[in-house]
């Protein structure tokens, strides 16, 4: 069992989820713990609480935490409104990595410790999902079939459902699930790239985010033509209130 917890303080954590959960949360943990389930805790690490790594990995071990995700937070959705408000510097994602590494190696036979980069600091993209329609199917609860769970963001492209096709005909032949599967589709530089069997041009949700063009190379990567949108963004830090869902405010 999975449970998502956005810092290791009451008020803190309530004020980044933007509503009163913290307490709450402890208790299904508990709950979990005492039905002799496995716990993952999960917390998403960002400028506002990669300072406080040890105090994170300190509540993971008064929940009895089996696993515990360090994930830093992937800049698409409410995230991407969020961005300048999220994105933490260089040298705070480099201490807070040391201080995972640290009570990774202390805890290790205890509980398992990931620490996930933000790929805005990396200088080649992931293989989000391991590659497009490669390993990973997620069929939403309306019954649509995606790639990933993001998927639905890239605008004009249609996903078939289970309730109107069978399963394994849609990833095998349906059109959405083969539109960037191989190599076929990559533009230059992916496409003369070693790494494009490695990194599949990165993720396509957030080429489509950055250049509202899903075939682009990921602009994380140092070799994408649109490269310059991530450097940019992370010299534009913002410390103001967070936009939720429900906001008025839109992206312009």
């Amino acid at each position: 069992m999975q449970l998502s917890i956005q810092y290791a303080r009451a008020q803190s954590c309530d004020a980044i989820a933007g509503v009163a959960s913290f307490e709450q949360k402890l208790r299904v943990a508990a709950w979990i713990k005492e039905l002799g389930m496995a716990l993952t805790m999960n917390c998403v690490l960002h400028r506002r609480n990669l300072d406080r790594v040890d105090e994170i990995v300190a509540l993971a071990e008064r929940l009895r935490a089996d696993r515990l995700e360090l994930a830093n937070a992937q800049y698409l959705g409410w995230a991407l409104e969020n961005r300048a408000r999220l994105l933490p510097t260089r040298d705070q994602l480099e201490r807070a990595a040391v201080v995972a590494d640290r009570a990774r190696a202390r805890l290790e036979g205890k509980m398992e410790i990931l620490f996930v980069k933000p790929d805005y600091f990396g200088q080649r993209p992931r293989a989000c999902m391991d590659g497009w329609g490669r390993r990973f199917v997620v069929v939403a609860p309306d019954g649509v079939v995606l790639p990933c769970h993001e998927a639905r963001s890239i605008e004009k492209m249609a996903f078939e459902s289970v309730q109107n096709a069978p399963l394994q005909r849609i990833w095998e032949r349906g059109e959405a699930m083969n539109a960037f599967r191989g190599e076929a589709w990559m533009p230059e530089p992916c496409k003369s790239c070693d790494r494009r069997s490695i990194d599949f041009g990165g993720c396509r949700c957030q080429a489509f985010a950055l250049t509202g063009d899903a075939r682009a190379t990921d602009p994380a990567c140092a070799l994408a033509p649109a490269h310059a949108l991530v450097e940019r963004a992370r010299e534009s830090l913002d410390d103001g209130a967070f936009v939720y869902r429900g906001s008025l405010r839109r992206r312009p």
